[in-house]
């Protein structure tokens, strides 16, 4: 049995390895028999020829109680749809390969636009958007799973127990996000989290006071992981960011949307390791400098609309006590890693730490300058209201892709 306490305002479900890991699919495999499980990979087509999707794909052949497989493909031309095609092709389950950037959904996209519905900017956000849209049409799923496709130390049981919690009928967890020891190669990893999340949300209970958010935020031991399972009711009305605040921006949306006790985290894996984003203090606009002005933008919006008012001066605090707070924190994290034998480069880390505390007056600057900006995707809701028929030819348009494009060698 998994070890259940409180940690704040959620549950965390622990990974005690207390009962053979096939029992638990047993289990998975009958709630998944009137509770249909769907999975959704967001993916670049560059991440087809690196090194973790293959495993990835080896390790997801394994897996019975899934009842469909979404690729949404960013980032490929036609041959490259095609090819993609053919190496997913060797998934046993039903599966299909969303071509975000075919002539067709460009066209709905277009349809979108004139509507004002249009996502403002392509990534992850708008493809997980896509997926969700096109399982909405389908219509026939309980459960969406989702994960990445840069996971190098991906096992099948990572999958089985995200999808647990929210799987099983006697459980009340409307979704479960996965966490995780970030340690890989003999380093300790998680920048982002360690470095900014953590000390961040240190700092704001420090300068605006207590809020729940904050504490919510605070429960969860890796709130910046790419893996977790909801249930589809809450789909359609859930919002999703359009930049690299998506992690936030979903647990958020659960605490817009769910009571904290329908919330859990689950321990997925005692290793993990996945592609790392260059930090790019040279570049605002990319690797982890934008990432982290993203995450900031996504959580000063949150607390904005719960009430809390910012000013010039808030931020010019915040990032005084951020930064006190991270050094902080980065003594601890250097004596455990020390003590673990673990590499850890304080020079670096510290460099981390200073751009950081930069991106949160940045961060706080744009969030100033444009109060009413609004970087969600329209809810799927909010779509059908605007255009009852969208989702229906979504659906169409993925399966004349697939008619279209066949990959060479498929008759």
């Amino acid at each position: 049995m998994a070890d259940f306490h409180q940690n704040g305002n959620i549950t965390t479900l622990h990974n005690l390895r207390s009962r053979p890991a096939e029992h638990l699919v047993h289990e998975i495999s009958v709630f998944a028999e009137t509770r249909k499980v769907t999975l959704i990979l967001p993916c670049l087509y560059s991440e087809l020829e690196g090194p973790a999707l293959a495993g990835i794909i080896d390790e997801l052949s394994k897996v019975n109680y899934l009842h469909r497989i979404i690729i949404g493909l960013d980032q490929a031309d036609a041959e490259q749809y095609q090819s993609a095609r053919a190496f997913f092709d060797r998934l046993p389950q039903k599966h299909v390969v969303i071509w975000n950037s075919s002539p067709r959904m460009l066209q709905l996209e277009e349809r979108l636009r004139d509507l004002g519905l249009a996502p403002q900017e392509p990534g992850k956000g708008k493809n997980v958007w896509s997926c969700i849209g096109y399982l909405l049409a389908c219509a026939d799923s309980s459960v969406m799973a989702i994960h990445d496709c840069d996971i190098v130390t991906y096992k099948r049981d990572m999958l089985d127990r995200l999808v647990y919690p929210v799987v099983n009928p006697t459980f009340p967890f409307q979704m479960a996000k996965g966490f995780y020891p970030r340690i890989g190669d003999g380093n300790l990893n998680g920048r982002v989290t360690r470095l900014l999340v953590s000390p961040l949300l240190i700092a704001l209970k420090k300068v605006i006071g207590d809020r729940d958010y904050i504490d919510y935020l605070r429960s969860f031991r890796y709130p910046l992981s790419g893996e977790f399972a909801i249930r589809t009711p809450t789909l359609p009305d859930l919002r999703i960011p359009s930049d690299w605040g998506l992690e936030i921006g979903v647990l958020s949306e659960a605490w817009r949307n769910l009571a904290p006790k329908s919330v859990c985290q689950v321990e997925i894996a005692d290793n993990y390791d996945h592609k790392h984003q260059k930090l790019s203090p040279e570049d605002a606009n990319t690797g982890l400098s934008r990432m982290s002005t993203d995450i900031c933008k996504a959580i000063f919006r949150k607390l904005a609309a719960d009430g809390t008012v910012f000013t010039t001066n808030t931020f010019r605090t915040l990032k005084a006590t951020y930064y006190r707070s991270a050094l902080d924190l980065l003594e601890g994290y250097y004596t455990d890693a020390k003590m673990n034998g673990l590499a850890l480069d304080r020079h670096t880390e510290e460099k981390s730490i200073e751009l950081f505390a930069e991106n949160i007056i940045r961060a706080g600057r744009v969030f100033l300058e444009n109060p009413h900006e609004t970087p969600f995707i329209p809810t799927w809701n909010r779509v059908h209201a605007a255009d009852a028929e969208f989702l229906h030819h979504l659906s169409e348009a993925v399966a004349l892709d697939l008619d279209e494009f066949t990959p060479q060698g498929r008759s």
